[in-house]
């Protein structure tokens, strides 16, 4: 599924009033607010000639539909003016997949954050290797000083800003500078922040992915990804999502459009409690440290303050040393923070994790155990003791 720029709203419109605008057509939508859903894979054609031509807005279902179309449309009113297109995935894992075999062939290097997400990691050390492509990876903290890893062949940079475990904050724009002086493409993981927070195509960015099964969703009911490209990458986005038979289901596109409307309100809710919750806990005795770039303690905080109008509900804590069965009891007191392996919908979620044995570049010390938090939509007081209790159970299992 692939998109060109059409009718999007005016570029003094805010973020938030585009996410309610844009992707609309009230008059082709029979003056319906939401479009339709069209689930179908054949298009027909009204006559030979255009058949032959290939003369119509749909030629088959894989291609695109009018709701995949209002969908592509929100995006790039979003992503702003860089974005030149925007392909649809049906999970965030395989926008990473798609975009990296879109853009990489046998022979060529690619460099990537040490703090990526792990099943891209994996991908890069699994079916890339095996077609050729070598990965090697690098410092988050290393800004401008990634030039001494460049080699002739290397052909693009992923990073993730923040990292979605150890919250690392790359300096985009200096590693995009670097990056398109040697003639590599740059690709940033923007499911934390969003376009609605960081439009990163606008700081050096070449392709922009996102898990939209997170924010984009919002709701913890679809499986789905994003890739918005540049004038330069798209081209190549485009062939690769179409060579690769990649699309989205009706259903999570209409699931995905009906998320984007409120993400506005729903992202500066995720924000502003995940701020006051990380401020909570920073504050904490069994606490030794809280990762969070928009606290001013963070090291990343500089570099998010000047590359993102806003931050998400995601953060890490590292806790003072405690055995395994006190973290355990942490955990199984909670009420209101359910344990799973995703995030970005409207309840907290809590799991512990560990980067030490995936890391290459850096060394993962933290000091003691971590765990990673999303902060939801509950009241903040309702969480602050529903995190009191799990603490409680904590001191009482040492």
């Amino acid at each position: 599924m692939n998109s060109t720029r059409g009718n999007t709203p005016s570029d003094s419109q805010r973020s938030e009033t585009r996410l309610v605008t844009a992707g609309r057509d009230t008059g082709a939508q029979k003056g319906f607010v939401n479009p339709p859903v069209f689930r179908g894979s054949t298009v027909l054609y009204p006559n030979a000639e255009d058949l032959h031509a290939h003369r119509a807005e749909f030629t088959y279902g894989r291609h695109g539909t009018p709701t995949t179309r209002a969908l592509q449309g929100m995006l790039m009113a979003l992503e702003g003016p860089q974005c030149a297109g925007v392909g649809l995935t049906p999970s965030g894992l395989a926008a990473v997949t798609t975009t990296l075999l879109s853009v990489l062939k046998a022979g060529d290097h690619l460099l990537v954050c040490d703090n990526v997400y792990r099943p891209s990691r994996n991908f890069c050390g699994g079916m890339l290797t095996r077609y050729g492509v070598e990965t090697s990876y690098f410092d988050p903290m290393i800004g401008a000083g990634i030039e001494t890893l460049f080699r002739p062949n290397t052909r693009a940079v992923l990073v993730e800003a923040p990292g979605s475990q150890s919250f690392e904050m790359p300096d985009i724009p200096a590693i995009s500078a670097v990056a398109h002086a040697r003639g590599a493409l740059v690709i940033d993981d923007n499911t934390w922040a969003t376009p609605l927070y960081h439009r990163s195509l606008e700081q050096g960015v070449d392709i922009s992915m996102q898990a939209a099964t997170k924010y984009i969703g919002g709701h913890s009911d679809i499986m789905f990804g994003t890739i918005s490209a540049n004038a330069k990458a798209w081209p190549l986005i485009s062939e690769g999502i179409r060579l690769l038979g990649v699309c989205a289901g009706p259903d999570d596109v209409f699931l995905a459009l009906r998320g984007m409307r409120t993400l506005a309100v729903r992202l500066a809710q995720h924000y502003r409690s995940g701020l006051e919750i990380a401020r909570w806990l920073a504050a904490r005795p069994e606490v030794a440290r809280v990762l969070h770039p928009a606290l001013e303690s963070d090291p990343g905080h500089a570099i998010w303050k000047r590359d993102f109008t806003g931050a998400s509900g995601l953060f890490s804590i590292v806790l003072k040393p405690v055995p395994q069965q006190a973290v355990d009891a942490l955990l199984d007191t909670l009420n209101l923070f359910g344990m799973g392996f995703s995030w970005g919908g409207f309840e907290s979620l809590i799991i512990p994790f560990d980067c030490t044995d995936y890391r290459t570049a850096t060394k993962w010390a933290p000091g003691g155990p971590t765990l990673r938090l999303h902060i939801g939509l509950e009241n903040v007081d309702d969480l602050k003791a529903d995190l009191d209790r799990g603490f409680a159970g904590l001191n009482a299992a040492l």
